[in-house]
C-alpha cells in the first residue's frame, strides 16, 4: 500500500501551516546544543520521547507539512512522491537509536503519532509504546479487544472491519471468540484509543524531561501531551527542522529528527555507562504467508539487526 495513508481518510481542512522553511544550525552551535541536551538527559530520571512523521522520512515515508510533505504538495497542486510502501519501509537510525536508549534504561516511554509501524518493527517493546493514531499493521477484535499484528497492512482505515475474525479460544477449550476484527487507524473525527492515551498521559505526568522528534505538534490532543511534563515542573526539548507550535515552551528548540541519529558528533555510548549494551538491537522479520501474530508473540519473531558502534545522536538544536 502507498504511504499516503491520509488519502484514504475523510477530507480534513485544518492542516495548519505547511511548507515552512527548514533551518539548520552551524556545526559549532549544533555541537553545543547536543551536549546541552545530553546533560539534560543525564540529569533526568524519567525521559519520555514523542515522535511524529519527521522521523520516518529517512525510511522513504513522506511527512505532511515539510517542503515535500503530502499536504504541502497538495496545496501547490502537485502530487506527492513516494519512495517506498509501508511493507518495504525499514526502521531508520532514529528508530534504532530510540530502541538503544530504551534498552539501557534512559528512555522510559515512547509516544508516537505515526501509523507506519516502524517502532514495533524495530523491536521497541509494546508495553513502553503508545501509538496514538493507530498502526497500519494492527487489527483489533471489537469483542474481546485482542490485537493482532500482520506482516502486511491490514487493508482498511478508519476503524473499519478487515473481514477477518478473532481466533482467541475461550476458557475451558470452548469455541473461539470469533469477534470481528477492525483496523486501528483513526479517522480525523475518531477519539484516541483509551489504552494508548491513558498510558501516554501517565508517562508525561511522571516524566521530568519530554523530547519531541519530527513533529510540528499541531494535531490535538497528541501535540499537547508534551506540555503536561512542562506544566508539572519538567522540561521540554523540541526536535524539528521547522518551527513548531510550542517552541516558546521548550528549554531547547532542536532541529530535525533524523539528525537525532546521523549528523552530530555526540555518540550514544557517551550517554550510558555500558556502551557495549547497545551494540545490537532487534529488527522486524516479516511473518510468512500473511500470518497473523498476537502482540505478545512479536518479540519471539525478531531477527538481529546490528546497531553501528558509536552511533551518533545528532540533534541540531536551535534557540
Amino acid at each position: 500500500m502507498a504511504v499516503n495513508y491520509a488519502a484514504g481518510l475523510s477530507p480534513y481542512s485544518d492542516k495548519g501551516k505547511c511548507g515552512l522553511p527548514e533551518i539548520f544550525d552551524p556545526p559549532e552551535e549544533l555541537e553545543r546544543k547536543v551536549r546541552e541536551l545530553a546533560d539534560l538527559i543525564r540529569s533526568s530520571s524519567n525521559v519520555v520521547f514523542h515522535t511524529g512523521a519527521g522521523i520516518s522520512t529517512a525510511s522513504g515515508i513522506p511527512d505532511f507539512r515539510g517542503p515535500n510533505g503530502v499536504w504541502t504538495m497538495e496545496e501547490k497542486g502537485l502530487s506527492p512522491k513516494f519512495d517506498t510502501t509501508f511493507e518495504n519501509a525499514r526502521p531508520s537510525k532514529t528508530h534504532m537509536a530510540l530502541l538503544g536508549l530504551q534498552r539501557v534504561g534512559i528512555l522510559k516511554f515512547l509516544v508516537s503519532q505515526n501509523v507506519d509501524g516502524l517502532h514495533v518493527r524495530s523491536g521497541f517493546p509494546r508495553d513502553k509504546l503508545a501509538e496514538l493514531h493507530g498502526n497500519m499493521f494492527v487489527e483489533e477484535c471489537v469483542k474481546c479487544g485482542k490485537q493482532y499484528v500482520r506482516d502486511t497492512v491490514v487493508g482498511s482505515m478508519g476503524l473499519k472491519p478487515t473481514g477477518r475474525l478473532c481466533s482467541v479460544t475461550k476458557a475451558r477449550g470452548l469455541r473461539a471468540c470469533r469477534g470481528k476484527l477492525r483496523d486501528t487507524i483513526l479517522d480525523w473525527e475518531d477519539s484516541l484509543p483509551d489504552r494508548d492515551l491513558t498510558l501516554a498521559d501517565e508517562a508525561c505526568r511522571k516524566a521530568d524531561l519530554s523530547v519531541t522528534l519530527g513533529t510540528s505538534l499541531q494535531i490535538k490532543p497528541s501535540g499537547n501531551l508534551p506540555l503536561i511534563t512542562k506544566k508539572r515542573g519538567g522540561k521540554l526539548v523540541i526536535v524539528n527542522l521547522q518551527a513548531t507550535k510550542h517552541v516558546s515552551e521548550s528549554i531547547l528548540a532542536a532541529l530535525h529528527s533524523e539528525q537525532f541519529a546521523l549528523h552530530c558528533s555526540f555518540p550514544l555510548a557517551s550517554l550510558v555507562s555500558a556502551p557495549s549494551q547497545v551494540r545490537s538491537v532487534p529488527a522486524h522479520r516479516p511473518l510468512p504467508g500473511g500470518q497473523i501474530e498476537e502482540w505478545p508473540h512479536v518479540a519471539s519473531k525478531q531477527a538481529g539487526l546490528p546497531l553501528l558502534e558509536g552511533l551518533n545522536l545528532q540533534l541540531p538544536i536551535s534557540t
